[in-house]
């Protein structure tokens, strides 16, 4: 089990409300909630192996280079003075909880594993891809539904309301909600566009369209040398849009496919039955008011 660790505790922080609280006032609602979401997801699906994938780099520069707005809606106002570095735009009392989120499943010895440029996606799509066995990707992000292949077991756990209630994405999900299989998801994605994002798409084409012609045409290079083919089936419009996207439409597959070959450290991946640090726990516990969240998450592992 793979978690698109952000994804979770964004979706933690807007549902469980800012009067949980530690002891000294601040909240931690995003921590309390994350830990109720993996005690949850463990309890229903007792996977062998548990990874907390991360964000080492929220918007890498290479892919920043290939698009300039990739995510550039997201940066925060005073990036420029924090050493040159893009910061994410993160409600003020969500920042401050994710290094607690970091100590706390580190001191349980649940797996948190980042790569330096790279997104916690890219590390989703590098252990999928070494994974021997059936993978289970628990993300509110649809840019992952990419790496759903039912011949090698790979699902998208897709939260609907908390964790409790979860879509089970497969192939046929996604062929039947966007037209492609999983393989072709990453190209229908690049050729509408994400404004959440910020990738532009190919003026013109929507989701539909992108759709039909991918059936039509095989991938995305059946499409582009449609554009080149006279007797290829487009209309004059659509051979239009996507010869004057071709810049884009060049650049845009490295950017929206996740990297499946990142370099990444050592980690054991190994569900733990008991916590690593029994006395980090403890006083990490007793710091952050953690009580039922934290005992329930301890309980269910042990179980």
């Amino acid at each position: 089990m793979l978690l698109d660790t952000a994804s979770l505790y964004f979706r933690a922080y807007f549902g469980v409300p800012d009067s949980v609280r530690a002891p000294d006032g601040t909240p931690v609602n995003a921590v309390r909630g994350l830990l109720d979401f993996i005690a949850r997801l463990v309890q229903d699906h007792r996977p062998d192996d548990l990874v907390a994938c991360m964000d080492a780099d929220w918007r890498p520069a290479w892919r920043v280079a290939l698009i300039p707005t990739y995510k550039a809606h997201r940066v925060a106002e005073e990036a420029p003075e924090a050493g040159g570095v893009d910061q994410e735009e993160v409600p003020d009392t969500l920042s401050p909880q994710i290094p607690v989120i970091d100590e706390v499943l580190d001191a349980i010895g649940i797996a948190r594993v980042g790569a330096a440029g790279y997104e916690a996606d890219d590390v989703i799509g590098t252990l999928t891809g070494r994974a021997a066995g059936p993978v289970d990707i628990v993300t509110g992000d649809r840019d992952l539904f990419q790496l759903v292949d039912d011949e090698r077991g790979v699902r998208v756990l897709y939260p609907v309301k908390g964790v409790g209630t979860l879509r089970l994405v497969d192939e046929s999900y996604v062929r039947e909600k966007y037209g492609v299989g999983g393989l072709g998801y990453a190209d229908l994605a690049l050729l509408r566009g994400d404004p959440s994002d910020g990738l532009p798409g190919v003026p013109g084409i929507g989701e539909k369209t992108a759709a039909k012609l991918l059936a039509a045409h095989g991938d995305l290079a059946g499409i582009m040398a449609a554009v080149d083919d006279p007797a290829a089936q487009l209309t004059p419009a659509q051979r239009k849009r996507l010869a004057e996207a071709r810049a884009y439409v060049e650049v845009a597959p490295k950017v929206v496919r996740v990297a499946a070959d990142v370099a990444l450290p050592a980690f054991d991946a190994a569900l733990p039955r008991s916590p690593r640090d029994p006395g980090a726990v403890a006083a990490l516990a007793e710091r952050w008011g953690l009580g039922g969240s934290l005992r329930r998450l301890l309980s269910t592992l042990q179980g």
